[in-house]
């Protein structure tokens, strides 16, 4: 029988054990824990036990261990994010999700051979440890011409990280925002990969295209902004259609802390909301047939 997609939220590593009792009171169903280019000092295998503790017997589970850096240009960013995929299996996580990395300031292009051989070790060690890869499609303000820390936001960087490193463990971390910003129509790139997305996050945006139209996209004036779903431009009885008829078995975990207008101390009641909005546009709950 098809299981239905949970809903989930990220949340920062450092912070789980304050933040994890309010999530599960306010009906999540899944969290990803996310750590930003540091550990900052955390001992995985003593906050896994914590974790473990406060979500007790909620029903709610790990999904994700998140840590985002640039393992291609930084030997110790690589070594934390084997130590990520060593632990993600004392928090019940089989998914660690991070960026692909970066030559900073060079071409995507530049960085896909070195990208090829951290990646096929990476994997390599996932597949010890029976855990998944998804790299997060964010550009982080990079461009083609000049990368930040993930090279792995445009499909045509898909094409060639996957051609060499050909691996069902390796895939995307995959949501529309981050393909709204670039202009592209998320649906039907979902569509053409959804073979290869490993999880999901709940993130949407606007664009307004009356700016487009009168100040272009080099810069001069913002033209899309990320929202938290509910608020933007993506149809998501649409997205969960289709991952459901591409046999997604994963969850969607909303990434706030992004909306423009709904944040500070209207962070939580957009999260809420997404929440509340997300589930209704799954389907509902399972309901038996009364035949």
């Amino acid at each position: 029988m098809m299981e239905q997609i949970k809903i989930g939220t990220c949340i920062p590593g450092f912070a789980a054990e304050t933040w994890l009792p309010h999530i599960i009171k306010a009906g999540f169903e899944t969290v990803s824990l996310n750590f930003h280019m540091s550990l900052e000092g955390a001992d995985l295998l003593e906050l896994s036990k914590k974790v473990k503790e406060i979500l007790g017997d909620s029903g709610v589970t790990v999904s994700c261990l998140g840590y985002y850096c640039n393992p291609l240009q930084y030997e110790e960013h690589k070594k934390t994010l084997e130590y990520c995929i060593d632990s993600a299996g004392l928090f019940g996580a089989k998914t660690v999700t991070t960026f692909a990395g970066a030559l900073e300031g060079r071409p995507v292009e530049e960085a896909i051979p070195v990208f090829g051989t951290v990646f096929g070790e990476l994997v390599k060690r996932g597949a010890d440890q029976d855990v998944k890869i998804g790299i997060e499609n964010c550009p982080m303000g990079g461009t083609w011409e000049k990368a930040t820390c993930n090279i792995g936001f445009n499909p045509k960087a898909w094409e060639m990280m996957f051609s060499l490193v050909p691996d069902d463990r390796l895939g995307l971390q995959w949501e529309p925002a981050h393909q709204l910003s670039q202009l592209i129509d998320p649906l039907p790139q979902l569509k053409q990969w959804i073979k290869k997305i490993i999880h999901v996050h709940g993130k949407d945006s606007s664009v307004d295209w009356d700016v487009v139209r009168r100040m272009g996209v080099f810069g001069a004036e913002k033209f899309a902004y990320d929202r938290t779903p509910g608020f933007g431009d993506t149809d998501w009885r649409k997205v969960i259609s289709i991952l459901h008829m591409g046999g997604y078995d994963g969850d969607i975990c909303i990434e706030g802390y992004h909306d423009p207008i709904y944040q500070g101390e209207w962070e939580m009641t957009a999260q809420l909301h997404g929440l509340n909005y997300l589930k209704w546009c799954r389907g509902g709950d399972f309901v038996a047939n009364p035949w």
